[in-house]
């Protein structure tokens, strides 16, 4: 059939008009070479698409084994952090001892009044306090112990009025908490005053007859003031914000705020750094702070700590032979000396340094919480780091100093109450 139909074209063709053959000629040659060109490319995009292909495959494979690179080292990265976390213990990394190396403070040897509000049930206002607004006692998983958490525009005070001397210190933690602004950081604010009124509480934005104002703003800026009332010394008021980054707190962290009063000058610690120093916050004569007061905010606060200002550590231990301290801190239940302990430590390596001749016994002692054996293992692996630091950070020589720790053993007052509990919990250094 197929001859046939190829027979009949050409017959026709012949048939033709010579021109009429040439025309069909030579649209036939183009036709022809329009084909093949077509065929021609057609065989090169296929080529071309193979070689694409080719290469796209390589490129995705590449992809995905980069793709896995990253997960495989993602997963690793991953393990590594959950293993870390595993290592460190809950709440903030402990900060290092050096990192306080300017820190001057050096808490009072007797205390006068203590509160960790372990006395306090949770969920209730604790006993030795007073307010307008309320509180609550409540626990945390990052933070040990019981923390009295305020979240008000109200205060909470100090129910008894405090009998502080010329010179003491007032040290607490706090963490401040949101609520008052929303989730975020609500600031808080703390007042050391002089009462008007001993029954009940002294309003006012100013409240008493003066005192020391120390705030922090619901960004972190802490600020300070000083006030006083009915006095001749109205126009040495003071006031002023502490400035930079490194000052302003966070949500959710615990802060440890020192105060340190000798008669008129009041210097205000925040973890390792001094940030508040007032030669003239309270002149003599002008105002004498008897009360202790947070208010306006939102924070969390325990180991509220009063005692009347620093030994003479030099002639306690050299003269008298016994030096006790209540300035080397421990966390609940553990040995690791706490920063805050630099200044203590401080001044008792300047002493063993200046005599290194005397050899010094340094003895662990713990209150009569949890069992006697624990206690007696803790005092002496407490001792033992006390003297690890001074020989480590302050370079005092090792072959003089012994350890030894008693636990509950040989308590200076009853275990009865936090402030008698806190005074047996010492470190004692005792000259041989």
């Amino acid at each position: 059939m197929k001859s046939i139909l190829k027979f009949l074209v050409v017959a026709i063709i012949l048939s033709l008009p010579i021109s009429t053959q040439a025309q069909i000629k030579l649209d036939l040659k183009k036709k022809i070479e329009n084909k093949v060109n077509q065929r021609v490319n057609q065989k090169a995009d296929q080529a071309v698409d193979k070689g694409l292909d080719a290469v796209e495959g390589s490129v995705k494979e590449d992809e995905k084994k980069t793709d896995q690179a990253n997960e495989d080292q993602e997963s690793a990265g991953a393990a590594e952090d959950n293993q870390a976390a595993t290592d460190k213990p809950a709440g903030q990394e402990q900060p290092q001892l050096q990192s306080y190396s300017k820190y001057d403070f050096v808490p009072g040897e007797k205390v006068i009044f203590y509160e960790d509000f372990s006395q306090d049930a949770v969920g209730d206002f604790p006993a030795l306090w007073n307010t307008n607004g309320s509180a609550e006692i409540v626990t945390t998983n990052l933070y040990p112990g019981n923390w009295m958490k305020y979240v008000m525009r109200e205060c909470v005070w100090t129910d008894a009025l405090l009998k502080l001397p010329d010179n003491y210190t007032i040290e607490f933690d706090i963490i401040p908490i949101g609520g008052l602004e929303g989730e975020g950081m609500s600031g808080w604010n703390m007042r050391l005053f002089q009462a008007k009124n001993a029954k009940s509480w002294d309003g006012g934005s100013a409240p008493g007859q003066g005192g020391l104002w120390f705030a922090v703003a619901y960004y972190g800026r802490p600020s300070y003031s000083t006030w006083l009332y009915g006095t001749e010394c109205d126009e040495l008021k003071l006031s002023g914000y502490v400035e930079g980054d490194q000052y302003k707190e966070k949500i959710n962290q615990k802060y440890h705020i020192a105060i340190w009063v000798q008669k008129s000058r009041v210097r205000v610690y925040q973890e390792q750094n001094k940030i508040v120093d007032l030669p003239k916050a309270f002149p003599t004569g002008c105002v004498k702070p008897d009360r202790l007061r947070f208010e306006e905010g939102g924070a969390m606060i325990s180991n509220i700590r009063i005692a009347v200002g620093a030994p003479d550590m030099r002639n306690k231990l050299m003269t008298e032979g016994k030096l006790i301290t209540y300035g080397i801190y421990f966390d609940v239940n553990k040995d690791v000396v706490k920063p805050e302990s630099y200044g203590t430590l401080k001044e008792i390596a300047t002493i063993l340094n200046e005599v290194p001749d005397v050899k010094v016994k340094i003895v662990g002692f713990t209150d009569s919480d949890g069992a006697d054996a624990a206690n007696l293992d803790l005092s002496k692996r407490r001792a033992a780091s006390v003297k690890n630091e001074l020989v480590k950070s302050f370079g005092v020589n090792g072959d003089r100093l012994v350890t030894d720790g008693l636990g509950e053993g040989q308590p200076v007052a009853p275990n009865d109450t936090p402030a008698n509990k806190a005074l047996n919990r010492r470190v004692e250094f005792i000259k041989l």
